[in-house]
């Protein structure tokens, strides 16, 4: 017959239990809840102190309404989900597993639900970022910058999006380095679905982060919320293809305000995926070429955790094995990284459409040509 939990053990889970029915409140934002906390000292003497004392607290009629009719059934069923896996976990403000990094910022979430270990919240990270519709190349630079970054001991986080995200955490995973996926969503569910595999080896050799409870649906403006702990648990962030006015130039700006570094991959001026990226250089982020312009920036704040490695080198834009037919090859080396229509090409060639398209469909097939909108084309800079 199971033995009843000793008192400190009922304690702390009615501790637990109490704070998670408090970040559950609707409408009492992280800094009013930390206000409470404070002069309340913990959960569960918020929950109890009444609407006289939350009002004196700066509480408007309406969150005064909400904590009083506290989520409790909410809070539970977090409590239950923490209950069905030893890689289930909550770490607040407080806990010894709590990020320092992130605990110094201003708008620092009061609690992160976890998939996996929470060892790596410790462990120095550089955030990579960028656009959901990247080009081929952008996906190879992701995984190229994640890989070698993984080599030297620095843990890769993103955020589980379609494009450079999922290509950085693939990476990173690849070259047998952990990764850290912060999501806007509940950890009960996976956004995007697509990435559903990825998501299961990230907590397997990782971690899954999120400040929303189990049960939170996608919504718009939970992913500039989850920007801010991206950017929050990092040294810094790179942002490898990106449009103006784009989530990923969001994360630069936070992390700007956050004092971390910001490091932006150049691309062809006639890209569209670029332009994020040069607005970012020319207001002061870091041109990143490679890992050694990464490293140079961050040495002050690097330790010996961080271990030699010669995969410094930008990625290799060679093609890896030569182009066996003749028409190909000759098509394959008059294209370069501005993207080329094809009457340009059948002009500039002097080809005609049909010997110029089965050559073009052909070098795409083999992975040496990507198509752009309106029937353009680029080389594929292939990396090592």
């Amino acid at each position: 017959m199971p033995q009843p939990p000793d008192a400190a053990t009922a304690a702390t889970t009615r501790d637990l239990l109490a704070y998670l029915t408090l970040l559950r409140t609707a409408g009492v934002g992280p800094a009013r809840l930390r206000r409470l906390l404070h002069r309340f000292g913990d959960a569960g003497a918020v929950l109890v102190a009444g609407p006289s004392a939350w009002r004196d607290c700066g509480c408007s009629d309406a969150q005064i309404a909400a904590l009083a009719a506290p989520d409790h059934a909410g809070g539970e069923a977090d409590l239950r989900w923490l209950d069905a896996s030893d890689h289930h976990h909550h770490v607040r403000p407080g806990d010894a597993r709590y990020p320092m990094r992130l605990a110094e910022i201003a708008s620092a979430p009061l609690g992160l639900f976890l998939i996996g270990d929470p060892v790596w919240l410790a462990e120095p990270q550089l955030a990579i970022v960028g656009a959901r519709a990247a080009s081929v190349q952008g996906r190879e630079n992701a995984a190229h910058f994640a890989g070698a970054l993984a080599r030297i001991g620095l843990t890769v986080t993103s955020g589980l999006a379609l494009g450079i995200d999922a290509a950085a955490h693939r990476g990173a995973l690849d070259a047998s380095g952990p990764t850290i996926a912060v999501c806007g969503n509940g950890l009960d569910r996976v956004y995007p679905a697509r990435n559903r595999d990825l998501a299961r080896d990230i907590a397997a050799r990782g971690l899954l982060v999120s400040e929303f409870p189990p049960g939170t649906p996608p919504k718009p403006e939970h992913f500039p919320r989850r920007n801010r702990i991206i950017s929050g648990l990092s040294l810094g962030v790179l942002v490898i293809e990106a449009v103006p006015e784009s989530g990923s130039l969001i994360t630069a700006r936070l992390a700007n305000e956050q004092g971390r570094e910001v490091f932006a991959v150049p691309g062809s001026i006639h890209n569209p995926l670029a332009r994020g990226c040069h607005a970012l250089i020319r207001d002061g982020a870091t041109l990143a070429e490679s890992v050694d312009d990464i490293l140079r920036e961050l040495a002050p704040q690097l330790t010996v955790s961080i271990r030699p490695s010669s995969d410094h080198a930008e990625p290799d834009n060679r093609q890896a094995a030569p182009v066996s037919d003749p028409l190909e090859r000759r098509v394959y080396e008059h294209l370069g990284d501005t993207p080329l229509a094809l009457d340009q090409l059948a002009e500039q060639l002097g080809l005609g459409a049909a010997a110029l398209g089965a050559a073009l469909l052909s070098l795409e097939l083999q992975g040496v040509v990507e198509t752009h909108p309106g029937d353009r084309f680029t080389r594929l800079q292939r990396s090592r």
